[in-house]
């Protein structure tokens, strides 16, 4: 297995394990919250400008601890380059994270649309961010297998 396709394997399984993470305590403090009006927009403003921070921070330790890791266990250095088969992969993986958190942003404004209440809109823009990254994750992994 390749350095990339393991590090996108690391990438995959800590934004699910940190996203989950987070979820589960928010849903778990929050739970019995009666929210209404400013107050409802304010909560959810405070999960989404928490969770991003949380999750740039996660990230880095993560793929810091598996730079280390995996010079130990295999004495393999991480490239210092990336070559035109990166770039290209790097793009596809990202035209399919915007196109999924895209379509994901349409599918809230809709729920909108549909009366729905708000928190139904701040939990579809959630998820579909924590969705268009699995996208960009299972796209390079995919690509980086069976080739561009």
């Amino acid at each position: 297995m390749s350095y990339q396709e393991k590090k996108n394997i690391v990438s995959l399984i800590s934004t699910i394990l940190i996203f989950g993470s987070y979820c589960g305590a928010v849903y778990l403090r929050y739970k019995d919250a009666n929210l209404a009006g400013a107050e409802l927009f304010r909560f959810w403003g405070a999960v989404i400008l928490i969770l991003i921070p949380v999750t740039i921070v996660a990230k880095v330790i993560i793929e810091i601890v598996f730079i280390i890791i995996n010079r130990i266990a295999t004495k393999e250095v991480e490239p210092s380059f990336a070559d035109e088969l990166d770039k290209l992969i790097e793009l596809k993986a990202m035209r399919m994270s915007y196109f999924v958190f895209i379509l994901g942003f349409l599918l809230a404004m809709g729920s909108l649309v549909l009366r729905m209440t708000p928190s139904v809109m701040f939990v579809i823009l959630i998820f579909s961010g924590f969705i268009s990254d699995v996208a960009s994750s299972v796209t390079r992994l995919y690509h980086y297998r069976k080739g561009v």
